[in-house]
Parts: C-alpha cells; structure tokens; sequence
C-alpha cells in the first residue's frame, strides 16, 4: 500500500470511510462491518473514518470494536458538530442542527474516546460549522483537548476559506474533509489552493460520487428503501437520466484502460495531488479491493483532462434543501 502524509500522520494512500456501516446507505450487520475493517487492515489500510452522529453513535462502536486489536497501527479520525436528538429514529432524522459550542466539543469527545475504546483520537474533526459560534471559540475548545491529551491533530469539514484561515491563526489544522470527486468538484475554486497555501491535506469524502461512479446505480429501484441516496436530487428522475449518460462516458475510458470506472474515478482524486486522501465508503469486502485496487492506477495529464472532461455537466445539486441548509453558504 502507497502512503500519504496527512501533516505528521503516515497514512494509507486511501482510507476507510466507515458510514455506510450503519447510516445513510442502508447499514448492515456489525459482524459484516468488522470483517471489513479487518479485511481492510490485512490489505494496508490505516485510516478509518467514522462520526458520532453515524448511527448516530453505533458506527463508532463497531469502529472500535473491529480496530481494538490493532489500534496503535492504524490512524482513527471521527467527527463532532451535531446537536443529536436524544431519542428517535436512527440515522440523520436526529440531527436538529449544528452545535460547535465549546461544551459540546468537550462533550462529543469523552463519548467519541468510550464508544471507540481508545485513550485518544488521532484526528478530531467539526463536522459542520456551527453559523451561531464563532470557529475561533469551536476551534479554541478543540485545541484544549488536543493539550489535554485526548485528541492528537485536529480537522474541519465543509468549511468556508475564511473560516479555515481563522481557525488555523487559532491552532494547527492537520486535514480538511470536504466532498470531492468528479461529481463534486467545488473544492477546486479556492478550497483546494487555500490548503496548500497553509499547509492542509484534504481528505475527500464520497470521492466515488456516492456510488453513483460506479456505474452499478441505474435507478432508484437499485437503493434500498432507508438509502440516503433517495433524497438526493442527483438521484432524482429528473436528473438521473441526464447524469448516467456521464457516467456510461467514465465506463467506456475506464474499459479503454482495462479497470473499473470506480477504480477510474477514484484514480482521477489520487491523481489530484499527493497531499489528497480519499475516504471511500465500502460496506462490501470486494468493493474495499476493488477501490485499494485504483492505487496502483497511473494516468497522465491528458487522462486526467479527458475522464474529467466527459463527467461535465452533473445534474442536480448536492444535497436535499434540509442538508443544504448545514453547509456555508460558499457551497452549491
């Protein structure tokens, strides 16, 4: 497994972004979750991505469950920033909206550490910017626990330029988490220079497009009746039709070259940059070595030009209005 540099973090070229164990796509059993994980470790992979709002909570059980007997060689990032329903129905229907308060910060993380089984996080992410706390009184909180021992490296997702840079003034931000792909390519009109310019490795999230990539969705009727997915507007009729022609595109020059368009489309994100590290979620052990697999993918300029050039023109925006309305206002 190739290696990348996330600040001081050694990790794998990609890593495992760990939702899909038990929100957004649908879930599946925790003993199918932790032969993933520790198929995942036997291939190379050292990063693990998961979040409190996951489940919400589950998803960091099964996480510390299946990487207990390997903790101290694999890196563990999770995410607060939510204010959680204390009851109801799994999944994301319990976010009421953000919370970066400094007391939810020191909150999410004594309950991150316990349900992970770890004595600290190695990279302690806000989700989502909280629009009423300042990212300085967030990040500053975030900071305390970081010299309290408790957290090692701190990150940010789906934040604004402006924000990255006061955040940074206040303390070290390792990584940005932000959603890219060739689906999703916003990152590249100023986040993606303003994390070079200070420092910030970018982890992309969803770098397959949601699946969608894959060219295996054809429509709503492949998605499973609790799939996040089916609340997307790019998975909308309206928009469907339009986007699956782009993607039937990828699949031709993938087979020109002899891969998958998964591997294709993640290869292109690899491609980006050496300080890029994807999270590609991967319930399925032969969609996990399928995706390790487009590591070893090499492509030249003019690869790059021409996979990117036959994905222009998605349909539909990002997310459902409710899930817009969490992002800063930068984002479309």
């Amino acid at each position: 497994m190739q290696m990348r540099k996330l600040g001081q973090l050694e990790v794998s070229a990609i890593g495992l972004g760990c939702m899909g164990f038990t929100a957004a796509y649908g879930g599946q059993e925790a003993a199918a979750s932790i032969a993933t994980l520790h198929h995942a470790v036997e291939r190379g992979i050292t990063f693990f991505d998961t979040a409190e709002v996951y489940g919400p909570y589950e998803n960091e059980e099964i996480v510390g469950r299946g990487l207990r007997a390997v903790r101290d060689k694999v890196v563990i990032a999770t995410k607060f920033g939510f204010d959680i329903a204390p009851e109801g129905a799994a999944g994301f229907e319990r976010m009421r909206g953000m919370d970066g308060t400094p007391d939810n910060a020191r909150r999410a993380i004594e309950g991150s550490l316990r349900r992970l089984g770890t004595e600290v996080i190695d990279l302690f992410y806000l989700h989502r910017p909280d629009p009423a706390t300042p990212i300085e009184d967030t990040v500053s909180a975030m900071a305390e626990l970081v010299h309290a021992g408790k957290a090692r490296f701190l990150g940010l997702s789906e934040v604004t330029a402006d924000q990255l840079r006061r955040a940074h003034a206040v303390h070290p931000i390792t990584a940005l988490q932000s959603e890219y792909s060739l689906w999703e390519r916003y990152v590249e009109d100023e986040m993606l220079a303003t994390c070079r310019e200070l420092g910030i490795a970018l982890v992309p999230y969803s770098p397959l497009g949601r699946g969608f990539l894959s060219g295996k969705i054809r429509s709503k009727a492949d998605l499973a009746a609790a799939d996040f997915r089916s609340t997307l507007p790019r998975f909308e009729e309206a928009n469907l039709d339009a986007n699956l022609k782009l993607v039937d595109r990828l699949r031709q020059l993938a087979e020109e070259k002899g891969v998958t368009a998964a591997q294709l489309a993640l290869a292109w994100v690899l491609a980006q940059g050496d300080d890029i590290v994807p999270i590609p979620g991967s319930r399925k052990i032969a969609n996990l070595d399928d995706n390790i697999a487009a590591v070893a993918i090499t492509l030249t300029g003019d690869d790059r030009a021409r996979i990117a050039a036959a994905m222009s023109g998605v349909q539909g925006a990002r997310y459902a209005p409710r899930e817009m309305s969490m992002l800063p206002k930068r984002s479309t």
